[in-house]
């Protein structure tokens, strides 16, 4: 690995690049390890002394970038307090490297994410979080439409909201969209770190649906109260067996990472886990997402749809 004095004075577009690669590597390593592992006993390819160095020379670089701060910031404090983790610098490595995907101008692709064989599983700028997509608004239900088109009546089931947390790849937020719109969620809230839904790869996927779906962008601070939640998420009841709220939020994860402690914490109405036989045990987020559609909306069949809108 290039000594780090060396690379902080490559050229700027040279050594971004050569970053990226370098947290792309360390990532991969954290994957092969126990998340609650110590960070000292973590299998890397630099020492702890390197990756602070390149943290605070991150942080130097894009000091109005807070996603980059705030990871570093974190990461330091838990460096300080000596509670780091493997989990930690994983949480770390994905923050800052998609990041830097979006700093250089790089989307990256489904096959670019590095995603565990157990779990499920471009930033681009962002739209107001506290206003939604402008085809819809809060107080209407009336879809726009293209002007050559005549206005579309939209059947959904009232209280069926979807919250997906960090999505980055544009191909797998598009098929969240198309199968939330089929299925007849109402609505879908995002987390700031997913990818836009105007990203064309994202565009190409929805098939159209993000013009027809409302959808926002939500903290978790911001999600209803009222309004039961549940996850989508390894180690919880089988999707088989799971009593599904008549209304509700569902929670899907980074395609990574999976959904985050904060997130986890929200949740009021359970589990549910799709049972799987396979050696990787592993779905597609989108995929996995549509056999729930599939069991939550089967359990709504006496549920009348509102054809108001």
């Amino acid at each position: 690995m290039i000594e780090l004095f060396k690379l902080v004075r490559l050229p700027h577009t040279q050594k971004i690049r050569k970053i990226i690669k370098i947290i792309e590597t360390l990532e991969t390593e954290c994957v092969a390890c126990s998340s609650d592992l110590p960070y000292s006993a973590t299998p890397l390819s630099c020492d702890s002394f390197y990756i602070e160095g390149l943290c605070t020379h991150l942080a130097s670089m894009y000091p109005s970038d807070s996603v980059i701060t705030a990871a570093v910031k974190t990461y330091m404090s838990a460096l300080r307090a000596e509670t780091l983790t493997a989990g930690d610098y994983r949480i770390l490595f994905n923050a800052l490297r998609h990041a830097l995907y979006r700093q250089s101008g790089v989307q990256p692709s489904e096959w670019d994410l590095i995603a565990p064989g157990l779990r499920y599983g471009t930033d681009a700028p962002k739209h107001d979080t506290t206003a939604p997509n402008p085809a819809v608004s809060d107080t209407e239900t009336q879809i726009a439409a293209p002007s050559a088109v005549l206005p579309i009546t939209r059947p959904f089931y009232p209280g069926v909201y979807v919250y997906a947390e960090d999505i980055r790849a544009p191909f797998n937020l598009g098929s969240i969209f198309r199968t939330a719109e089929a299925f007849g969620a109402e609505k879908l809230l995002l987390s700031e770190g997913c990818v836009s839904p105007e990203q064309p790869r994202a565009q190409r996927s929805a098939m159209g649906c993000t013009h027809f779906l409302p959808w926002e962008y939500c903290s978790l601070e911001s999600l209803p109260a009222d309004s039961p939640v549940f996850a989508l998420e390894t180690g919880g009841t089988p999707i088989t067996s799971f009593s599904f709220p008549k209304h509700g939020i569902v929670l899907l994860g980074s395609e990574e990472l999976g959904l985050s402690a904060e997130a986890l914490k929200k949740v009021s109405a359970g589990i549910v886990s799709i049972p799987m036989k396979g050696i990787k045990a592993s779905l597609n987020v989108a995929v996995a997402f549509g056999i729930l559609m599939q069991y939550w909306i089967a359990s709504l069949k006496d549920t009348v749809l509102d054809k108001s809108c």
